[in-house]
């Protein structure tokens, strides 16, 4: 048994694969099956040590990106899609998998359309509030689509749709709350604000952040994701910024989160301030903490504003507008959830509501299932 997966080379589609794969694993063993060959295919294999810890084989593709702006890459990346097709098609006739799955993006397209062609069974699964250009396409011959957001079910056929939520990996989905003050070096009585502004970081979070740290840490202790690239900049400005005040040793700076900082991280925060990417909505949904969401605005995003406002509508999160976001209202934000106690345990409990911890089993089950019967 032969599973492909396929989906946009950025962390918000890369790890929902990773996840279904890990459920796929656990239902082979559950169910006694022989183990089933799992493929990635993209033009690069983003995290390479997840994808060999999970026993995936990377399959190298090559796709453009049509840009949501003029540029005259666009142009040039017309000729590598062409390309990447018939990769594709040449990959598709010598692999001929079971079944493929996808989380869309452009990156998913070529092997999509040579599945398309060789009649390979398609499952999708749209991450975001509403649908990308690849999905719509590909949902006029998918057997199964997932949705994350349930209000993107609306937008394909009736027959074929499921709400699911968004997976989560295994190694992040449960906070890990014994040790976790002790492992950040943190004060157990002083709640602790978690920002993170994705894998590359955030310079408008990061900006927001540093200009607010006076105020935030007379009050709090901050967990800061910089991005690799800007940790040594951002934690030497923090220093400038706070002078000699005695409450820097309550700034955490990190460039990137491992999976077990992470996990130690949502053990110890009261409240999540994030971009908007399905990842981060899901995560902090499953951890059961309030978050404040500062959406990519379009036209670099289409979809963080949809997932932000969809996820505050469920009563879990508020959202700031980047063109919105400054210090003082970070800070005021900030204290007014922190405060309030009935308001942060009312978007504790949305959040939780609004979690779906077994979305990637339910995807999974669907994949095997096809695949099995695609076998025969």
């Amino acid at each position: 048994m032969k599973i492909l997966l396929t989906g946009a080379g950025s962390g918000g589609h890369f790890y929902p694969l990773v996840a279904v794969a890990e459920a796929i694993n656990d239902l082979v063993r559950e169910r006694r099956l022989l183990e089933p060959q799992l493929l990635y295919a993209a033009p690069d294999p983003y995290d390479r040590e997840v994808l060999i810890a999970n026993n995936i084989t990377f399959v190298k593709t090559s796709a453009g990106k049509i840009r949501n702006y003029f540029s005259v890459m666009n142009f040039f990346d017309l000729f590598k899609t062409g390309w990447g097709v018939l990769r594709s098609a040449l990959r598709i006739f010598f692999l001929y998998p079971d079944v493929i799955f996808s989380t869309g993006g452009y990156a998913s397209y070529p092997m999509l359309l040579a599945g398309k062609w060789f009649r390979i069974p398609v499952v999708l699964l749209n991450c975001d509030a509403s649908p990308g250009r690849v999905n719509r396409w590909a949902s006029k011959f998918a057997v199964k689509i997932a949705v994350a957001f349930a209000e993107g079910a609306g937008q394909f056929p009736a027959d074929r749709v499921a709400h699911t939520g968004n997976p989560v990996r295994k190694a992040v989905l449960v906070p890990s709350r014994e040790g976790a003050f002790e492992y950040l070096k943190l004060n157990r009585d002083i709640p602790v604000v978690l920002v993170t502004g994705g894998s590359q970081g955030s310079q408008t979070l990061n900006e927001a952040v540093l200009g607010a740290l006076p105020q935030l840490l007379e009050k709090y202790q901050v967990i800061h994701q910089t991005g690799t690239p800007n940790i040594d900049e951002v934690a030497g400005r923090a220093k400038v910024v706070m002078g000699d005040s005695p409450y820097l040793e309550r700034y955490k700076p990190f460039g990137y989160l491992s999976d077990l900082a992470t996990r130690m991280s949502a053990g110890a925060a009261s409240l999540i301030v994030s971009r908007a990417g399905a990842g981060n909505i899901f995560e902090a949904a499953a951890w059961g903490i309030p978050a404040i969401l500062v959406p990519i605005p379009e036209p670099t995003s289409h979809d963080q504003t949809k997932n932000a406002f969809s996820y505050a509508r469920a009563g879990a999160a508020i959202v700031i507008e980047q063109n919105n976001l400054s210090p003082r209202l970070l800070t005021s934000e900030v204290n007014r959830i922190l405060t309030n106690d009935a308001a942060r345990h009312a978007m504790q409990n949305a959040a939780r509501a609004f979690a779906r911890p077994d979305a990637a089993k339910l995807i999974a089950t669907a994949i095997l299932d096809i695949a099995l019967s695609h076998e025969q």
